[in-house]
């Protein structure tokens, strides 16, 4: 387990002050241009040297000939070529004194033998010049805080908290968008192709250490270091939780693997064994990994998986009940104390057990405020689960019904009043170290649903979900807790 971040293979990939380009032209159409448009488009701060043999100017960049003829050796060579003159272009960056390479160009050993041998002469190449490379058959790296983004997409989500290592790079590029819709983004995000080189166990390594990351995911087609992999994920979920989506467990998602990255993968219960011994939490989807790595990264840790649900509905009262038992989670009784204090802001007919429901909220400053803060600050609530619904609409007619008629100062006061709200949860959480997760089955765009998320607390469209979010960071703490446990007393239990 590298130390320091700088010591990585990965940081200069991460963090380059200049990087050399092979395979942009005057040609936009060609990936290579492309790739080279994305990079200048976030904005990256250091020099860039694109090499071809006849155009001049590429991209508004003077482009060189020769490597030999660039007037420093960059930190970074970026190889978008075909494939039968990657070996050349690898070699030529080795005699230059670049340490560091991302090869995108595909068609080595996820495409049979041959590919496999061209591959293997990538690696001795490396080796003989001290060079770690990402791929082939990968974007690279996008790292936002460093205004780095290798893919050919172009990066419009804010620098965020989430690392990740993927054999896809679709995975990678297409949660761009994703991820700007939950005001999140990635810290840095690595696409590691057919791993010749460096692997997701050095991502991993790199990613542990990045300070920028709070939450590790990862999209695994299949391991090549499976004992490094588990000894390494151990010791990194003790500093920062990883979440894995795995697809090389069934007999479709294994034949599929070997032809996207050549990747071999393995039965779901040996992965499965080897996630819970590593306390790797598993996600089932794409957006499952993103949803419970959103839940990671905004909210506090629960202190265990005693979920209180508040709802002024029947139905999603019942459906977030629902789905907080198929979770394996508990439900307590409200305590005799707790629940005097929520009759005096209840109706006649609400139900006052768990779920709590009011059935109708006419107080909705005691909806919003005072009821979740007497609920998470009882004794026998871990966790909030919150049906947060606030329709900017009903906002704006109890407005109306109390005077206020125009139009701009009404819906500047709901904007006020729903900010205001989202501020108050979030202080809520983050004072009693509590998490309150909310739910509801409005659209991303509801006004009251991006407020909350722009305040960093996150909505799940969907109770399941959200049950599902909650069992993840459960289950987590109380892994790491007792991993803590052992480590500090040994002799009491499982040995370091």
């Amino acid at each position: 387990m590298i130390q320091d971040i700088m010591e990585s293979p990965l940081f200069k990939i991460a963090n380059p002050k200049s990087i050399v380009v092979f395979g942009a032209s005057s040609d936009p159409t060609s990936m290579g241009t492309i790739q080279l448009d994305v990079l200048m488009d976030l904005g990256f701060k250091g020099k860039i040297y694109p090499v071809h043999p006849r155009d001049k100017i590429i991209m508004g960049l003077k482009a060189y000939r020769d490597l030999k003829e660039i007037p420093e050796v960059p930190d970074l060579a970026l190889i978008i070529v075909p494939t039968k003159v990657v070996a050349e272009i690898l070699r030529s960056c080795g005699e230059k004194g670049i340490k560091s390479a991302i090869v995108v160009s595909a068609g080595f050993k996820e495409m049979g033998e041959e590919g496999r041998r061209m591959e293997d002469e990538l690696v001795q190449i490396a080796k003989s010049y001290g060079i770690r490379f990402l791929g082939p058959n990968c974007i690279g790296v996008a790292n936002p805080h460093f205004r780095l983004n290798t893919t050919f997409f172009k990066y419009k989500a804010k620098p965020g908290f989430i690392g990740m290592a993927s054999q896809s790079g679709s995975f990678v590029t297409q949660m761009f968008e994703y991820l700007n819709l939950f005001d999140m983004g990635f810290s840095t995000a690595f696409s590691v192709g057919n791993e010749a080189n460096i692997d997701i166990v050095d991502c991993l390594e790199y990613l542990s250490l990045c300070p920028n990351t709070k939450v590790i995911t990862l999209y695994i087609e299949g391991i090549k270091r499976g004992r490094e992999f588990v000894k390494v994920a151990h010791e990194v979920s003790l500093r920062k939780p990883i979440v894995a989506y795995y697809v090389g467990g069934t007999k479709t998602g294994k034949k599929a693997g070997m032809g996207h990255t050549g990747a071999v993968a393995g039965p779901d219960l040996l992965y499965d064994k080897a996630f819970k011994q590593a306390g790797i939490i598993r996600a089932y989807s794409i957006l499952e990994l993103f949803q419970i790595a959103w839940g990671f990264g905004t909210l506090p840790l629960p202190k265990g998986n005693r979920v209180v649900v508040q709802t002024h509905s029947g139905g999603p009262g019942a459906a977030a009940a629902d789905a907080v038992g198929r979770a394996g989670l508990e439900m307590p009784d409200l305590s005799f104390n707790l629940v005097s204090k929520l009759k005096e802001y209840l109706p006649s007919t609400a139900n006052v057990k768990n779920p709590v429901d009011l059935t109708f909220s006419k107080n909705l400053l005691a909806y919003y405020n005072e009821l979740p803060k007497l609920l998470l600050e009882a004794e026998e609530t871990d966790i909030l689960y919150f049906y947060s619904f606030l329709p900017q609409e009903r906002l704006m007619n109890l407005l109306r019904n109390m005077g206020i008629t125009e139009e701009e100062k009404l819906a500047e006061m709901a904007k006020e009043a729903m900010d205001g709200q989202a501020k108050f949860l979030k202080n809520l959480m983050d004072s009693l170290q509590k998490p309150i997760i909310c739910f509801n089955y409005r659209d991303l765009s509801e006004p009251y649903v991006r407020t909350l998320i722009q305040n960093q607390v996150p909505v799940f469209m969907d109770p399941v979900l959200g049950a599902k979010v909650i069992k993840a960071m459960a289950e987590y703490k109380s892994w790491k807790e007792k991993k803590t446990k052992r480590l500090q007393d040994p002799e009491g239990g499982e040995a370091k």
